[in-house]
């Protein structure tokens, strides 16, 4: 059986794919649709005026693509822990408002958009954008917890993800999608071992009823599931969630800044 690749394998092998990986998403038809379309269901208002939205797991910035265009106004922080995709993300055409660092996952939700020395540690975000992320982290758990804290309450989450629905017909799908034209192509690149990765990885993570509830032990609420439209339905979900505000104050008590509204689902 296909071994997973972890933490620094996992880096590298996405390091050397980076090159031609734009290309090989651009053979998936409704990729970009789809990050576009869960962007846009965090209903980010006044074109995320006033808002900072992580984008975690930005890759080569197809995601901060997606965010940028679903809120345009709204400063945006993207990270990634591939050096090689953050490099191609950083080399396009971007607005003032985007910025990109060299982060793991675990690492950011530790400390911040900076580092503990450094002006910005302890960042709180109006929304997180996280696709494609949990299936290649070591400790899932432990990320949401940390994007829970990262969040204000009543910030947003949309986590964009491979996850099957639990259908035997969409598991076999899935693995002939991979065996006729994902890894294929992958070995044209040289990057044979890293999707295989992807197939087994999808496999083996939660299905999209079980990562939900993994987003409500993690104290997100309430938690929505919204399949990808086209070949991916049943494959890929798109999981909206909040991080609850404190119960309302007693009369008289200091009103709290505002948060976002909870997210609702909109096809």
């Amino acid at each position: 059986m296909t071994p997973l690749l972890h933490d620094r394998d996992l880096v590298r092998a996405f390091d050397h794919a980076a090159p031609a990986y734009d290309l090989l998403t651009a053979l998936n038809p409704g990729h970009l649709a789809a990050l576009r379309r869960s962007a846009r269901r965090l209903r980010l208002s006044d074109g995320g005026v006033g808002l900072h939205v992580l984008d975690l797991g930005c890759g080569t910035g197809a995601s901060t693509r997606a965010l940028l265009e679903a809120a345009p106004h709204a400063r945006i922080t993207a990270v990634d822990a591939s050096a090689g995709m953050l490099a191609r993300a950083a080399a396009k055409s971007w607005p003032r408002n985007v910025t990109f660092l060299h982060r793991t996952a675990e690492h950011l939700v530790e400390t911040g958009t900076e580092t503990a020395a450094t002006p910005g540690a302890g960042q709180r975000y109006d929304a997180v954008f996280a696709a494609y992320l949990f299936r290649n982290t070591t400790d899932p758990d432990a990320v949401l917890a940390g994007v829970h804290a990262l969040l204000r309450p009543g910030g947003r989450l949309a986590v964009h993800e491979y996850s099957l629905s639990g259908s035997a017909a969409h598991r076999m799908l899935w693995n002939a999608v991979c065996r006729t034209v994902i890894e294929p192509a992958g070995a044209l690149t040289g990057d044979r071992a890293l999707y295989r990765h992807l197939r087994r990885s999808v496999l083996d993570f939660d299905t999209a009823p079980d990562f939900a509830a993994r987003l409500a032990r993690a104290g997100f609420a309430p938690v929505r599931t919204l399949p990808a439209a086209g070949w991916q339905t049943g494959i890929v979900h798109t999981f909206l969630a909040a991080r609850p505000r404190p119960a309302a104050a007693p009369p008289g008590a200091a009103a709290t800044r505002p948060g976002p509204a909870d997210p609702q689902a909109h096809a």
